[in-house]
């Protein structure tokens, strides 16, 4: 068996590798892919096999996926050049075959708002025409998109567009073991897993870390043009704070919250929670 990890070089994928390995996956059955293979040194120390792959070469894509039992499509990163990027990638795997495509995707990916979710819902229409055997994972918000933030948290307080939208992030570690799970287990073929945390409101992430750190942290509600400014403002290129702010915008409308418990049915435990991020972040 070999499973092959796209995206390896970046937080998530490298976190799926770890946790495949630490389930029990020789090295030797693990392919870890990226763009610059230099930065997976470590994990060819470990035993892990590493090969130079890039979304916008197919050839490089298909020499990757030669012999690949399971593939673990990472979604990239290049907001606005993704559908043709996933489009190689699914080219790609249906070309060598694979067993099992397993894309990290968005909540709700097939019926959400958010521009972010316009290419994953391409690409999962790309996955499923393409005929091969897959299981999309729908991945929330990331805890990790917030607790960089809480040294500004605690000078200027939290600003954002979310009102009282309940967002289910989880930690990305919790997200990767899920992944892990599916790679490495039975019965998960053609399902769609809605993943996410205990749901909280940005109101409340101001509170947590008001009430760990022991001062007065506020929840400044905006609407999304001025959130916009306030991100372009602290440095933010225009388009990626417009994506941001539409983040905070759909989180308004429920399109963040996810619910059931598939993340916690897939790990075996409950995620963790924002006050243990915020606890570790402090």
């Amino acid at each position: 068996m070999s499973i092959v990890v796209t995206g390896a070089t970046g937080h998530l994928g490298r976190l799926i590798v770890t946790s495949l390995l630490d389930r029990g996956v020789p090295a030797g059955q693990i392919v870890a892919l990226g763009r610059e293979t230099a930065r997976l040194a470590d994990l060819a120390g470990r035993g892990v096999t590493v090969r130079q792959a890039d979304y916008d070469d197919p050839e490089s894509l298909r020499t990757a996926f030669a012999g690949a039992e399971k593939l673990m499509f990472v979604s990239g990163s290049e907001v606005g050049r993704r559908v043709a990027q996933h489009r190689n990638v699914v080219t790609a795997a249906r070309e060598a075959e694979v067993g099992l495509v397993v894309y990290t995707s968005i909540p709700k990916a097939d019926t959400s708002s958010l521009i972010l979710a316009t290419e994953h819902r391409a690409t999962e229409q790309e996955i499923v025409a393409s005929g091969l055997p897959y299981v999309l994972l729908r991945n929330g918000w990331y805890l990790e998109n917030y607790l960089p933030q809480v040294p500004t948290y605690l000078e200027h307080g939290v600003a954002g567009a979310a009102g009282e939208g309940r967002i289910s992030a989880a930690a990305r570690a919790d997200f990767a073991e899920a992944a892990a799970v599916v790679l490495t287990g039975e019965g998960h073929t053609n399902r769609v897993y809605e993943l996410g945390g205990p749901a909280f409101t940005l109101g409340e992430l101001a509170a947590e870390v008001s009430r760990q750190s022991g001062r007065e942290v506020g929840y400044l509600d905006l609407p999304v043009e001025k959130y916009v400014e306030v991100l372009v403002g602290a440095g933010l290129p225009q388009g990626f704070a417009e994506v941001l702010a539409d983040g905070d915008r759909g989180a308004a409308e429920g399109e963040l919250y996810v619910e059931g418990d598939d993340l916690a049915r897939l790990i075996g435990r409950p995620p963790v929670t924002l006050a243990e991020a915020i606890r570790t972040a402090l």
